[in-house]
This record gives structure tokens, sequence and C-alpha cells, in this order.
């Protein structure tokens, strides 16, 4: 049986929540690694607070149109799960963070949606109203896309990939791609538009992540400081109570002897007379052979 265009809208929803469900939850990595340090030092709740944003501008907006329960879905886990990450972010946060974060949830969320609401329902009606919280819609799904951008930045600037999630950047790849097909097919522009540009950032966030995560590999490598000799250990055998030592190379032996020559380069013998005189001191050179080793 062929798939009507209903068939393939549906199918091509229910793969972009599936994508969205788990782009939701693919930042959960970085708040464990947030929860181990203590500290959400280094990191930036702008990606979290916009995608809040964005997920109540969507169901509002799905609420507008017709045929778009999976749109709903989507985002109502989406409004939850980035709830949950800004608590978690400002239980973290130092000061000036938590401070910053509080300043853009209260202009975002409370200020601005709510604004969005009262402009557009008492300013607008009927199919304009959808028209309009579209277009919002479309604008802030771009700030979504854009805001990892941040980080992607301060990846070239350090060098380094340990702010970057690449679970986040793969699935957003994907889902965009899901949800513009879904928008094609229900030939709504708002819907496809935005994930095109998804699509492009996904797939330079991937670039950069494979680029500079063989730099740091590579860095890491060449920093590995060498092996330090453990050193030799004299072992007593408790049968025989000899010491056995270990067996010597031939540059430590050569050292050895070197050594000895150092320190015991000349004796001095005195030797008495037989009629009671003292003789001249004898000197005796002690040189050890050098024995050639095999």
């Amino acid at each position: 049986m062929a798939f009507s265009a209903d068939h393939w809208t549906f199918a091509f929803g229910v793969l972009g929540n599936i994508a969205s469900f788990i782009v939701f939850l693919s930042p959960l990595p970085t708040f464990y690694t947030i929860y181990k340090k203590k500290t959400a030092e280094g990191y930036q709740s702008i990606p979290y607070v916009i995608a809040l944003f964005s997920s109540m501008l969507w169901i509002y907006y799905a609420f507008l149109k017709t045929n778009t329960t999976l749109l709903i879905t989507s985002n109502s886990f989406g409004v939850f799960i980035e709830t949950i990450y800004v608590g978690f972010y400002l239980f973290y946060a130092p000061k000036k963070s938590r401070v910053q974060t509080i300043n853009m949830l209260m202009l975002s969320v409370v200020g601005g949606f709510g604004a969005i609401i009262l402009v557009t329902q008492f300013l607008f009606k009927g199919a304009v109203r959808g028209q309009v919280v579209g277009w919002i819609c479309l604008v802030f799904s771009l700030c979504v896309f854009v805001a990892p951008l941040g980080i992607v930045r301060k990846v070239i600037k350090t060098k380094s990939v340990e702010y970057m999630p690449l679970l986040l950047s793969v699935f957003l790849t994907l889902s965009a791609v899901m949800w513009f097909f879904y928008g094609l097919l229900l030939k709504d522009i708002n819907i496809a538009a935005p994930n095109i540009l998804g699509f492009i950032f996904g797939i330079l966030q991937m670039i950069l992540y494979t680029i500079y995560s063989k730099k740091q590999k590579a860095i890491l490598k060449e920093q590995k400081l060498p092996e330090i000799q453990k050193p030799a250990v004299v072992v007593v055998d408790e049968n025989t109570n000899n010491m056995k030592f270990p067996k010597l190379t031939q540059e430590q032996i050569i050292d050895i002897v070197r050594l000895r020559l150092m320190v015991c380069s000349e004796k001095v013998h005195v030797a008495s007379c037989p009629h009671g005189t003292t003789c001249a001191p004898k000197v005796e050179n002690e040189d050890p052979k050098l024995q050639t080793m095999d």
C-alpha cells in the first residue's frame, strides 16, 4: 500500500518527535559534568533559555493551526525538560551568571512571551494571527540554532571541544531534517525554513568537533611526560641470607668504574724500613682494568 502525503507527514512528525526528544535529552552529560564539578562555571545558559522560549512559542503557534498535534507533543516535552535544565543551571551557577540567567528569563519568558500573546490576541484575528505568530516562531527558531555559535567561537578560540556537546550537534541536525520534511509536506514555511539553517549549523559544529578533538588529542600526546624509571630494589634471600642485586647494564657498569677511578685513583702506602727509619711513601696506582662486555 502506497503512503499518501498525510501518511508521510505523520511519519516525519513522529520521527521529528523522537529526534527532538533526543535533542532535549542530549545535554544530560553536560549537566552531569556540572553536577560532578559542583559548578556551572564555563558553561552558558543562553541556549537553554532560548530553547525554552522557543518551545513555548511553538506550542502557542500549534494551537492556532490545525493538524499540528505532533508539534504540541514535541514542544511540551521541550518546555518541561528545558525548565529543569535552567533550574539546575541556576543552582550551580556563579552569582554573576545566575543574575544574568534570571534577567534573561524575566525578559524573554515572562515579558516577551506575555507581550506576544497580548499583542496577537488584541491586534490580529483569524489566519493573520497565526501568520504573525508563525513568523515570530521562525525568528526564534533561528535563534535556537544560532545560539550554539557562542560555543563554536569558544571552541575555535581555546582549540578545545570541552564545552561543545557532540550529541547535541548530531541530533540537532537529524531533528532539523525531520522537521523540514514535516513542514514541507504541511506546506508550512514557518516550520520548514528555519530547519534549513539548523541543518547547516549542525554540520558545521560536527566538523569543528572532529577537527579540534583530533588536535587536542595530538597536543596531549606531545605533552605526555616520559615514564620515570623505577629505582632498583635489592632483594634479600631469606634462606641463604644473601643479597641479590639486579643485573646491571653495560652503561651502568662503565659509570660505576669511572666513579671508582675518580674516588680511588691513587693509594699511598707508608712502609717501615728494617732499620727504624721511615721510608719514602710508595704511590701505587690501582687502576682497575675495564673488561670488555660481551
